[in-house]
């Protein structure tokens, strides 16, 4: 099993999220707040950036990162996202690289996308979720 995560209600009607570890989200309808679906993406996108780090960093220095854009194809009918679609840009335009080296660049960063993107992974297939509901009393 990974982290254990939970959600709780505000009284504003917002909504908090905490892992055990202690990380701290805050999310729900209304300006200023993530909806679970913009969670999907930003889950997306953090997966595509701590996955892309490694060739970024080891190309053009500690500390640089790409910036990934994630936009998805939302269905009213079935209340569901049909498509994710990810832009994902690294700005080398201080290391001066050539044609060739950024072109090394771009395909290791699509190769440790593809494969450590749990995320992207898990969006991919059906996957099944089991709702069980306690009403304590």
């Amino acid at each position: 099993m990974g982290k254990r995560l939970w959600v709780e209600r505000n009284k504003d009607g917002s909504w908090d999220a905490f892992s055990e570890d202690g990380a701290h989200l805050k999310f729900g309808h209304g300006k200023g707040l993530f909806t679970p679906g913009d969670l999907m993406k930003v889950a997306l996108a953090g997966c595509a950036a701590l996955s892309s780090q490694f060739p970024v960093e080891n190309t053009l220095g500690e500390g640089s990162g790409a910036k990934i854009v994630v936009d998805g194809t939302y269905d009213p009918e079935s209340n569901s996202y049909l498509s994710f679609e990810e832009q994902v840009n690294v700005d080398a335009t201080s290391a001066d690289l050539s044609e060739e080296d950024a072109a090394k660049l771009k395909e290791r960063v699509a190769r440790h996308i593809e494969k450590g993107c749990t995320v992207a992974h898990t969006y991919r297939q059906e996957t099944p979720v089991r709702v069980n509901v306690t009403v304590r009393k």
